[in-house]
Formats: structure tokens, C-alpha cells, sequence
């Protein structure tokens, strides 16, 4: 005999008429008729190959085989009670393990010194964040979740995004002294520019420049390529070339002079960041208490 769906509803019908000691009362726990309780019943028996009760107009009792039956079957019943009640539970309660595949600059700039307050509020909460400098398999992987800058390409994921952050045009005052200031984007044809890899593509990014409708390509040329913003950062504080970074943390190397923007009259290239999980429907209550964290941080 196979076990379904109809054989597991005629198991509860039985545990449940033994639990009342009638028809009527089962049918009143379980929201049956009378005769949708009888029928069920008959379809057990019937599937079992046994007679479960031994019925009077007065009185339903078990018969040995519905005895032993209730027997082993009642742990069952309340072990799937219990597990779909543990489930259902998990679902509202933030606990478990939470998996992160995390851009490294957003994990070191916004994350990690925040990220303290987050595990406070959720005790039950094991997270384990993994820096990476590309996305790869987030199923297959183990992620839960995945916060990730530019835009996602083509998948069955859920792609929400968190940001737009404008991308600056920078060169330290050491490095204008030397070279001079350039006046427009075409005029970085003559200068060193500082590359950084796309981790999709393995290539550089090209070098855009938006402002409204207008936008513009220049071919930058430079003997230095990098992968991570900490180096993109610290070559070009140090003098020796032009940068594309992101306005996102770079408000203090502005401010105090550090670093200085070269075409503010070009303002409208954006950059996103994005939060990336696999299914839209009822995500687990630990993603969702991350994804409100992560909007917070990124709201102030």
C-alpha cells in the first residue's frame, strides 16, 4: 500500500475519533460531517485491508488491530505536528544559520561596524558572511542571501535594490601638482588612470560619464589594474593616478582635500547595490531581518 496524501487525512480521522470516542466528535475537531468522518474512515479500512472499530448505535470501540494501530501510529502523528508547528515557527522566529555572500568594500564600510547591534537583537541567529569579490552560484553555494554592487545579470533570483550611488571622477592634489588638472573626460586620454576589474567580466569597467540624457565613453589607458576598492583607494591617495570610485564612503577623503572630484559638471552615473535571494515567496524570517537591517544602514 502506498502512503498519500488520503491515507495520512484517514490517519487523523482515526487518531481523532479514538481521541473523542465518537464520529461526532472527530467530525467537530476536524470540521467534518458525520458522514465525511464515516467515509473517510470506510476508505482507510478499506486501504489497510482491517476493521479498525467495532461500532454500536451507543458505542465506537477499537478492535486489536485498530489498537495496535493507534499504537504506532499516534507518536507519528504528533512528531509531524510538532515538526510542522517547529516550521512554522522558524518562519516567524529569526534563528538558524544565516548565509551572506557579501561585496567586500559594503562588508568593511556599512556591515562590520554595525553588525554587533544586529546579532544583539537576535540571539538565536548564527551568521556567517562571506566577502567575495564576484556573486558565482549563490544556489549551489549555500547562500541565503546576497548584497552585491551593479546590476545582476539575468537569473531566476530575486534582484531588490538597495541604492544608487553616484561614481566620482578623483585624483589626489599630489598627483594634479605633477600632472596637471584635467578640464573635461576627453582629457584623460592624457593621463594615467588607475583601472579596476569588473569581477563578472574579468575586464576593466569602462570609464562613463552621464550628465541628463548626454553621456560619454572615454578609452582610459593605465598600467594598473585592480580588484578591491582598499587598493583602488590607497593608489590613488598616494599621487599616483585618476580614479573612478564610489561617492558611497568617500565623503571624508573629499571633504578634508584629500581627494578632489574632477568633473562635478558630469553628476548623473549611478552605481546600485542590490540584495539578491532565491525565492520571492515567504522568505525565511532570518532574511527578512537582515534585508530590514541592510535598508536601515543604507536609509541613514
Amino acid at each position: 500500500m502506498s502512503f498519500d496524501e488520503r491515507t495520512l487525512n484517514g490517519m487523523s480521522v482515526f487518531a481523532a475519533i479514538v481521541d473523542t470516542g465518537s464520529f461526532a466528535g472527530a467530525g467537530e475537531v476536524l470540521d467534518m460531517s458525520q458522514p465525511g468522518v464515516s467515509r473517510a474512515l470506510a476508505r482507510l479500512e478499506k486501504r489497510l485491508g482491517i476493521r479498525l472499530f467495532d461500532r454500536t448505535t451507543r458505542s465506537v470501540t477499537l478492535t486489536d488491530d485498530g489498537r495496535r494501530l493507534h499504537e504506532q501510529v499516534l507518536p507519528l502523528l504528533t512528531a509531524l505536528e510538532e515538526a510542522a508547528s517547529s516550521v512554522t515557527v522558524g518562519a516567524r522566529v529569526v534563528r538558524g544559520r544565516l548565509r551572506v555572500n557579501v561585496d567586500p568594500f559594503f562588508a568593511r564600510l556599512i556591515l562590520g561596524p554595525r553588525l554587533g547591534a544586529f546579532l544583539d537583537a537576535h540571539s538565536q541567529l548564527e551568521l556567517e558572511l562571506i566577502t567575495r569579490d564576484r556573486l558565482g552560484d549563490m544556489v549551489a553555494d549555500g547562500f541565503d542571501l546576497a548584497l552585491r554592487f551593479g546590476e545582476p545579470r539575468t537569473s531566476s533570483l530575486v534582484a531588490r535594490k538597495l541604492l544608487d550611488t553616484r561614481i566620482l571622477t578623483v585624483a589626489a592634489p599630489s598627483y594634479l601638482k605633477r600632472h596637471g588638472r584635467p578640464l573635461q573626460p576627453q582629457d584623460l586620454n592624457g593621463h594615467r588612470c588607475i583601472q579596476f576589474r569588473d569581477p563578472e567580466t574579468g575586464r576593466p569597467f569602462d570609464w562613463e560619464f552621464h550628465r541628463g540624457s548626454e553621456r560619454q565613453m572615454v578609452d582610459t589607458r593605465g598600467q594598473l589594474l585592480v580588484n578591491d576598492v582598499g587598493s583602488l583607494h590607497s593608489t590613488c591617495l598616494a599621487g599616483y593616478g585618476i580614479a573612478q570610485i564610489m561617492a558611497l564612503g568617500s565623503d571624508l577623503l573629499l571633504t578634508d582635500g584629500r581627494l578632489v572630484e574632477l568633473f562635478a559638471d558630469w553628476p548623473d552615473e549611478r552605481f546600485p547595490l542590490y540584495a539578491l535571494y532565491p525565492s520571492r515567496h515567504n522568505p525565511p524570517a532570518k532574511v527578512r531581518a537582515f534585508l530590514d537591517f541592510v535598508l536601515q544602514l543604507v536609509a541613514a
